[in-house]
C-alpha cells in the first residue's frame, strides 16, 4: 500500500473524457411533525436544498476530487436544471465544452426529500428516447476531433438515450487505434457494443443481466452452462470468464457491494474483500469505483494494483450520505491504515 500511495501523485497528469448520461441530482432535507389530511403520507417541511452532478457527471467529479483534468460530454435540455447542472461542474473546474442542450429534452432530475436522514421519497423527471441524430453527429465531431487528447475514456451508460450502438463502436474503435484507456460502466442492452475495451465494471446485478442478455445473443454457445443468477463464488468465476471472453475484453471488475469486488483477466481472476468501515449510502460508489479505477490504469499501476485502490477509494465514499466524491488526501490516508 505504502508503495501504491507514491501512484496517486501522478492522478493530476491525466486527462480523461468522461461520455456519458448526465443526470442531476438534487436533495431536499427537512422535518415531519405532521401527516397529511389529503392521503395518509408525511409532511416535509423543507429547510435546506443541494443540487449536486450525477450519472457521467458524478463520475467527472469524481477525477476532478482525485486531481485529474476533466472533460464532460452528454446531453441536456434547454432548461433550468441544465443551468443549474453546468454552473455545478464548472464550478468544480470541469470543462463542459462538450455538452450539448438538445430542445425539447428533459435534463434527467433525481430529486430525493429527507426527512430526520431518512429518504421519504424519490422523484425522477427524465428522457430515456434516443438522442436526435444531428445531436449524435455533434458528439461524435467533438470525440473525434479531440480523443487523441486524453489518457483515457469513461463511458458512463445509464440508459438515457445517449449511446447508439454506432457511436459505442466509433468511440471504441476510435479509441483502440489510439491505444486509448476506455472504461466502461455498463447498462445490459448495449453489452455487445462494448467488445474489446480495457475494462467494463458492472456491479452483480449487471453482470447477472450481462449472462442473461449475451445468452440470447450468443452464437457460439459460450453461456449455454451457466446459471443466470451470480449466487455463489464459483457462479461468479464462471460468468466472468464468460462475459470476459465473449466481449474479449482486458479487463473485467464486477463491484459486488459489502462482498467487495471480482477481478478477471485473461489469464487471472482475483476476489478483493470490502474495506469499507461504515455504509450510509451507497448510491454513486459505482461511479468512484470506475473513476480510480482509471485513473490509477492512467498513473501507471496493473489491473490488480488499481481495482485494490478503487475497491479502497468505494469503501470511503459509501461511509458518506447522498452522491459524494473521494480526495486523493483522503484515499492516500486510508491506504496508510
Amino acid at each position: 500500500m505504502k508503495n501504491l500511495s507514491s501512484y496517486i501523485t501522478k492522478f493530476a497528469r491525466a486527462r480523461v473524457l468522461v461520455i456519458g448520461d448526465l443526470i442531476l441530482d438534487e436533495y431536499v432535507w427537512g422535518a415531519v411533525d405532521r401527516i397529511s389530511p389529503e392521503a395518509p403520507v408525511p409532511v416535509v417541511w423543507a429547510k435546506e436544498r443541494k443540487f449536486v452532478p450525477g450519472g457521467a457527471a458524478n463520475v467527472a467529479n469524481n477525477l476532478r476530487s482525485l486531481g485529474a483534468q476533466v472533460s464532460l460530454s452528454g446531453v441536456v435540455g434547454k432548461d433550468h436544471y441544465r443551468d443549474i447542472m453546468l454552473k455545478e461542474l464548472r464550478i468544480r473546474g470541469i470543462d463542459t465544452g462538450a455538452v450539448i442542450a438538445e430542445k425539447g429534452r428533459q435534463t434527467t432530475l433525481k430529486s430525493r426529500i429527507f426527512a430526520a436522514h431518512q429518504q421519504v421519497v424519490r422523484v425522477d423527471w427524465e428522457n430515456v428516447e434516443p438522442i436526435r441524430k444531428t445531436t449524435e453527429q455533434k458528439l461524435d465531431e467533438y470525440i473525434a476531433a479531440a480523443l487523441k487528447k486524453f489518457d483515457a475514456v469513461i463511458i458512463e451508460d445509464y440508459g438515457k438515450g445517449v449511446f447508439t450502438n454506432s457511436l459505442l463502436s466509433r468511440i471504441i474503435s476510435l479509441s483502440r487505434k489510439l491505444g486509448t484507456i476506455i472504461t466502461v460502466d455498463p447498462k445490459e442492452d448495449n453489452f455487445e457494443s462494448y467488445g474489446g475495451v480495457t475494462a467494463i465494471t458492472p456491479n452483480r446485478k449487471e453482470a447477472q443481466n450481462a449472462v442473461r442478455y449475451l445468452k440470447m445473443k450468443d452464437t457460439r454457445n459460450a453461456f449455454k452452462v451457466y446459471h443466470d443468477a451470480l449466487v455463489t463464488d464459483a457462479d461468479i468465476r464462471r460468468a466472468g470468464y464468460a462475459i470476459l471472453n465473449h466481449l474479449e475484453l482486458d479487463s473485467l471488475l464486477i463491484t459486488l457491494g459489502e462482498n467487495g469486488m471480482w477481478l478477471f483477466e485473461k489469464d487471472r481472476d482475483a476476489h478483493i474483500p470490502t474495506v469499507a468501515q461504515e455504509v450510509f449510502d451507497v448510491s454513486g460508489a459505482g461511479d468512484t469505483t470506475i473513476a480510480t479505477f482509471t485513473l490509477a490504469l492512467c498513473a501507471g499501476m496493473s489491473k490488480y494494483e488499481a481495482a485494490v485502490v478503487a475497491n479502497i477509494a468505494a469503501g470511503i465514499v459509501v461511509g458518506k450520505l447522498g452522491t459524494a466524491t473521494v480526495t486523493r488526501s483522503e484515499l492516500i490516508e486510508r491506504m496508510r491504515i
